[in-house]
């Protein structure tokens, strides 16, 4: 088959995902690296220098900001707009299409979202001021869980990975609408109105057939800057945008170069994905892992916001997501994920409490502009998300092989066999 030939779609399907695996889990190296880096840097003698570095300004006329707001709120705003267009391909031809497909990971995130908050909600129930970040344990981070699948292999069945990716992508919707609806500032509504007419400026877009990128990039431009404005996190932008451009490609999986170009969509997600996974996810890893040991006692784990999201995070994620898929199963709701055992499962729950990014990203909405608290928050989405890795990789690692490793149904369709 030459390469300007296109595959059949569940074919394409699978290489996409391959790609998507490979991207992610190389992405996840990065991420670690420069997570360490910054904690590293961060607690010795040239600690100020790394502070000086994120406080630095840029020299950009009218807006002299930190380095560490363009990275989290104008940069971010492209990885959320990746995560727009992932889960917008993934309700129109993915995980997400049909009921059948999306049944599992959509309860077990939603358990696996529910059960993590609680716990932080009880540990802090009687402190309303730390009691604002109960959503901060609430995500799972793709980038760090598929990289530990990475380091697996073959071991895990293709289901599994496909279980994961669905669930880290619906928990990554449910925590665009959490910022949205509970850490919202004061709104404005002149900005929120222009909001609306770049909104509606980008649906006669779709109406009209207008294929190019560049229209969509421009009004994408001034919607960051009204929402910016508006009291809505920046970042929502991006996942508007992301949802107003076209696939443009029906009812088929593109995968050749040139169908890639055909398709809005596909042609933005492909080029942002390398940008994202290898510069600004790390880039943001970076800038706020940076978490100061200095005093570090266990009293300071034990503390109110750290030990909720450390517990939320490795004991919530797991309990939530297990108990959910076991409950779907015996229901017969949902299918249980071909080719694994139940103790493979419960590894991907594990590693599901793996909340490294979009669980910093949260804390510092939950807690700004105070350093004690962010540095708590630091200190528990590293600890909760260090535990999860390390016993998710263990329990996967030791449990027994399925009798048929590596093997999945497709979607929708029986009988299907891929080897991974």
């Amino acid at each position: 088959m030459s390469n300007n030939q296109a595959r059949p779609p569940l074919q394409a399907m699978i290489a996409t995902l391959q790609e998507f695996l490979r991207l992610q889990a190389a992405g996840g190296i990065v991420l670690l690296a420069a997570a360490i880096v910054a904690i590293v840097w961060a607690n010795s003698p040239l600690a100020p220098a790394y502070l000086a570095f994120l406080h630095m300004s840029l020299p950009v006329p009218r807006a002299h900001l930190p380095l560490e707001w363009w990275i989290n709120d104008g940069l971010m705003v492209i990885f959320f707009l990746q995560v727009g267009l992932e889960i917008k391909r993934e309700m129109l031809e993915g995980e997400l299409a049909s009921w059948r497909r999306a049944a599992l990971p959509l309860i077990a995130a939603a358990a696996g979202m529910a059960a993590p908050a609680a716990i932080y909600a009880a540990i802090n129930w009687d402190a309303p001021a730390t009691l604002r970040g109960w959503a901060i344990p609430s995500a799972t981070d793709i980038a760090f869980a598929v990289g530990v699948l990475a380091v697996v292999g073959s071991r895990v069945p293709l289901s599994l990975k496909v279980f994961l990716l669905a669930l880290a992508i619906i928990d990554d919707l449910g925590a665009i609408l959490i910022i949205a609806l509970f850490y919202a500032g004061e709104l404005s509504l002149p900005s929120l109105v222009l909001a609306a007419g770049c909104m509606a400026l980008l649906a006669l877009f779709n109406i009209y057939n207008v294929t190019r990128l560049w229209p969509f990039l421009l009004v994408g431009v001034i919607l960051w800057l009204a929402v910016l404005n508006s009291g809505i996190h920046a970042t929502i932008a991006g996942v508007l945008l992301a949802m107003a451009i076209p696939l443009g490609v029906p009812d088929r999986v593109a995968d050749t170069p040139e169908e890639r170009r055909d398709s809005p969509m596909l042609a933005l997600t492909h080029a942002l994905h390398p940008w994202n996974a290898f510069f600004i996810v790390p880039l943001f890893g970076f800038a706020n892992a940076g978490v100061s040991l200095a005093g570090l006692s266990l009293a300071g784990l034990l503390a109110p916001i750290p030990l909720g999201i450390a517990a939320g995070l490795f004991f919530g994620k797991q309990v939530g997501v297990l108990a959910s898929v076991w409950l779907a199963v015996k229901l017969r709701v949902a299918e249980h994920p071909a080719g694994a055992t139940w103790t493979q499962v419960y590894g991907v729950a594990v590693l599901c409490g793996i909340g490294f990014t979009m669980s910093l990203f949260i804390g510092l909405l939950a807690f700004p502009g105070d350093p004690a608290l962010t540095n708590q928050v630091r200190l528990g989405v590293l600890t909760g998300s260090l535990l999860s890795a390390v016993v998710g990789y263990a329990v996967l690692r030791l449990a027994p092989a399925a009798t048929t490793p590596g093997v999945a149904p497709a979607p929708g369709v029986r009988g299907w066999d891929v080897r991974s």
